[in-house]
């Protein structure tokens, strides 16, 4: 048997031993449950512009758009802020860490460090830009906009809101 005869297998067992980690990303897409599973949970394209969904929801948005446009239509009531620290501590204090101060665990293994939410430019965007954030996502952060409803997301805005309410000036 010479070296040749050993190539092929050699390179099907070096794909096969990196397959488990396929499933690893994105984070919040389920590939388990496929759409046979789940028809048309997650829109299968970006619409037309000036084109709304069948059954009414959000248009699709850019930050920068959402920051002028949108505005949190819900009030920072002790029960709202109750059900956004749990939206929190699942989605996002892995990364941004239970304060909000980027020190997540999972931040000390990434190559861009997460976002301090209470300091800098978080601190001077608006609710809109933040809500279009959780949704859309960003460079590193993946979208959450098919994890909650939009009433969770207006209320993750005002917990962070009193994550930057408490870290002071």
């Amino acid at each position: 048997m010479s070296w040749r005869d050993l190539v092929v297998p050699l390179a099907v067992a070096l794909v096969l031993a990196d397959a488990p980690t396929a499933d690893a990303f994105p984070w919040s897409t389920d590939m388990f449950r496929g759409a046979a599973v789940q028809p048309l949970s997650i829109p299968p394209r970006v619409m037309p512009a000036g084109t709304l969904p069948m059954r009414g929801g959000e248009p699709p948005m850019s930050r920068e758009e959402a920051a002028v446009v949108l505005k949190n239509p819900l009030l920072p009531t002790p029960a709202h802020l109750h059900h956004a620290e749990h939206l929190f501590v699942t989605h996002c204090a892995p990364c941004h860490g239970s304060a909000g101060m980027g020190d997540g665990p999972v931040a000390s293994h990434t190559l861009v460090p997460a976002a301090n939410l209470t300091l800098g430019q978080p601190t001077e965007r608006s609710d809109g830009y933040i809500y279009a954030t959780i949704r859309n996502g960003s460079i590193v952060m993946p979208a959450y906009g098919d994890a909650m409803s939009p009433e969770e997301r207006w209320q993750l805005v005002l917990y962070v809101r009193d994550l930057q309410r408490r870290a002071g000036p």
